[in-house]
């Protein structure tokens, strides 16, 4: 492919991921299946050398832009359910652009990050995952159980009764585990029983996301009383090298961590960096979640075009992988140089984004945008899935509510994923299937 070629590639998937990814709860693995559908049925529509440059400026694009729905829609996905709550702050504090900013930031570094780490992906990753592979089966339990742990009881102060503080003190623990729960339940059922048509089975775990993480969020604006106030549009940030360099680390390390490990995302492995390196301030939290979630998505479709490793990790690698086989390491510098100039053509395009998305908030009321898009996401649940896409999404929505209700971290709405794959490695899945009627 000549320069020209990859230049009009990158640019059309920048372009097209940047209006896609302001959809809330829109997920970029549903579009890109679309597009893998239509390229297959209308050969030609994008040609195959292309297809990988044009799916690495569309995942570049939306690990920067999802951003924007996410602070100031509050609809977010699964890699940033851990941005919400900062950048909500951020916003009622009218520094909304500015979360969305420093997050930018931190999706810039975790590029960079992601091409200095080339000897790494080349020299080091191979050897991990042949040491790591045998054991994803415990270290995923080992996930969920620090999961739970990372709820434990607090707040014991609260309360003048023992029952009340009894209450206090194990409430978002229990709303965790509860959530845990059910979430993996739905997951084993979805994963395991054919609830929609077999030609858009593989838009299967989107309603179920879409009401896990985003319906909540929105019902919960929709009802709540808080006023959104007028956001500062600021000239600079106030991050130092030493905050985007502790940040940019604990971003990272999270997001190779899940981008090597199979259902772990962004916002699981942006947690358990956080914990490991004791990142208190708030704007290196954010900072790095910018990091972890674009090194997740990128990372992880990066190394797909690794030649010593060519793993599927990732829904984008996966789908592609029937279509598209990269045969030498030019493919992964291609891949490499569309990564960069995505990446700050996304920069750029989250600036311009917020600020438009902050006009449009102060010129709305705030509670008819969430309305609006409430009916966006039905509309969409409803296209692309039918009616079992939406009574899937109600089920999920009344799961998702429950952490928002009690004040748990939304993190645990990934058993959906997590349960059912763990089980399923272990080789428990079928017998579990079994004993709940889900297979003959």
């Amino acid at each position: 492919m000549d320069f020209l070629n990859l230049l009009i590639y990158i640019f059309a998937g920048t372009l097209l991921a940047s209006v896609l990814s302001i959809v809330p709860a829109l997920h970029i693995y549903n579009v890109a299946g679309i597009i893998l559908i239509l390229s297959i049925t209308f050969k030609g529509l994008i040609p195959t050398d292309a297809l990988p440059v044009f799916m690495m400026s569309m995942i570049v694009t939306y690990s920067f832009l999802n951003t924007i729905p996410s602070i100031f829609l509050g609809a977010p996905d699964d890699s940033t359910i851990f941005v919400v709550l900062p950048g909500q702050k951020y916003m009622l504090e009218q520094r909304g652009y500015e979360a969305a900013v420093i997050t930018s930031i931190g999706g810039l570094a975790g590029i960079i990050l992601l091409a200095l780490a080339t000897p790494f992906a080349f020299y080091v990753f191979p050897k991990v995952m042949r040491i790591i592979s045998p054991h994803m089966f415990w270290i995923l339990g080992l996930i969920l159980v620090y999961m739970v742990m990372s709820e434990w009881p607090k707040g014991m102060e609260r309360a003048k009764t023992r029952i009340g503080k009894f209450w206090d003190a194990w409430k978002s623990l229990s709303a965790g585990i509860l959530t845990l729960i059910l979430s993996g339940f739905l997951g084993i059922i979805i994963m395991n029983k054919s609830l929609l048509p077999l030609e858009i089975s593989f838009q299967g775990v989107m309603p179920a996301f879409v009401g896990l993480f985003a319906t909540p969020w929105i019902i919960t604006n929709i009802i709540s009383k808080i006023e959104i106030p007028e956001q500062h549009i600021a000239k600079s940030v106030d991050l130092t090298g030493s905050i985007i360099a502790r940040g940019s680390a604990a971003g990272f390390l999270g997001g190779i961590f899940a981008a090597l490990f199979p259902i772990v995302t962004g916002g699981i492995g942006g947690l358990l960096a956080g914990h490991a390196t004791a990142q208190r301030d708030e704007r290196i939290f954010v900072l790095s979640q910018g990091v972890s979630k674009t090194v997740y998505y990128v990372g992880a479709f990066l190394l797909f075009f690794v030649p010593a490793l060519h793993i599927t990790r990732g829904g984008l690698a996966w789908m592609i992988s029937p279509l598209y086989t990269p045969h030498s390491v030019n493919d992964y510098w291609i891949a490499l140089a569309a990564m960069l100039i995505s990446g700050g053509l996304a920069f750029i395009l989250v600036l311009l984004y917020s600020r438009l998305i902050i006009k449009l908030i102060e010129r709305v009321n705030y509670k008819l945008i969430s309305w609006v898009v409430l009916g966006i996401l039905i509309l969409i649940i409803f296209v692309l899935t039918g009616p079992m896409g939406l009574l899937i999404m109600t089920v999920a929505t009344s799961i998702g509510l429950i952490p928002v209700m009690f004040n748990s971290r939304r993190m645990n709405c990934m058993g959906v994923l997590l349960i059912p794959v763990m089980l399923n490695m272990a080789g428990l899945g079928p017998k579990i299937s079994k004993l709940l009627g889900l297979l003959r």
